[in-house]
């Protein structure tokens, strides 16, 4: 019998509002204070107070659930047991630091290994993506009025495929630039709307494939729960379908196997 996750999707939803009132009070502010972590990648006192804030609510509402975060720590894939609530308090600060308004909470509850409910909430975007395993995947303005379930494209041929990535010159880093470029030239078009959004607008069925040679965890564990229910498919750039595999691959199911082929090493299609 399939699991009932829709108390947990109900959690989702007051953690993401809960961040949201964080994050929208301090975007464009002009006292965000700004550090670097060892990779240089920037985190600001806005993703920390986040996570805090989250952490807080989950220790009353799922007490006996563990908690990892992007900022905080305590994910550890080999030991990634039971129901583990994985948190990113902002993906895409890069953008929320420049006062970009592409980003997002990624708050995603993982059982098992597998993630079960996804939820992302990008309040100066004005829109939120969820959806719970089963219970199909959904997009509303923000504020729940006009909610409507999404589901990917019906496009079946690389030709005719809409292609989105994060950062170009991270496929010469970790994986190949010629195979990225290959897909690339397969595809009809193609754009870096980046980190979270690519996935999401699979799940909407606007774009139809999401590529990344590097992520974490946090970065994606909503977006495999996400894509899944909207009736695409996510997995490593191996195919196999799991979220801390480091690179990721949203597609609308049927350009799956096609864009894995085009991504091995040689890049041919």
């Amino acid at each position: 019998m399939t699991r009932n996750y829709l108390a947990d999707y109900a959690v989702a939803a007051q953690l993401a509002d809960v961040a949201d009132a964080i994050t929208t009070d301090r975007f464009t502010s002009t006292d965000l204070k700004v550090t670097s972590k060892p990779d240089r990648t920037p985190v600001t006192d806005a993703d920390v107070t986040v996570e805090d804030a989250i952490r807080e609510v989950l220790a009353t509402e799922r007490p006996g659930d563990a908690i990892a975060g992007e900022e905080r720590g305590g994910f550890n894939a080999d030991e990634l047991g039971g129901r583990t609530w994985i948190l990113d308090p902002i993906d895409g600060t890069k953008n929320f630091l420049r006062g970009i308004p592409a980003w997002a909470t990624l708050i995603a509850l993982v059982e098992d290994g597998v993630p079960v409910v996804g939820m992302v909430s990008a309040p100066a975007l004005g829109k939120r993506w969820w959806a719970h395993r089963g219970g199909g995947a959904f997009t509303s303005n923000g504020t729940g009025s006009d909610e409507r379930r999404i589901g990917v494209s019906g496009v079946s041929a690389l030709e005719d495929a809409y292609l989105s990535t994060t950062n170009l010159s991270t496929w010469s880093e970790y994986h190949s630039l010629p195979a990225y470029l290959g897909l690339v030239e397969a595809c009809w078009e193609n754009r870096a709307f980046g980190d979270f959004w690519s996935h999401c607008l699979v799940a909407e069925g606007v774009i139809d494939i999401a590529a990344e040679p590097i992520v974490n965890p946090w970065d994606v564990a909503p977006m495999q729960v996400l894509v899944s229910e909207a009736g695409g498919r996510f997995s490593d750039l191996s195919g196999v379908e799991r979220f801390d595999g480091g690179n990721a691959l949203s597609t609308n199911g049927a350009l799956h196997d096609p864009t894995l082929r085009v991504l091995s090493q040689d890049g041919l299609v």
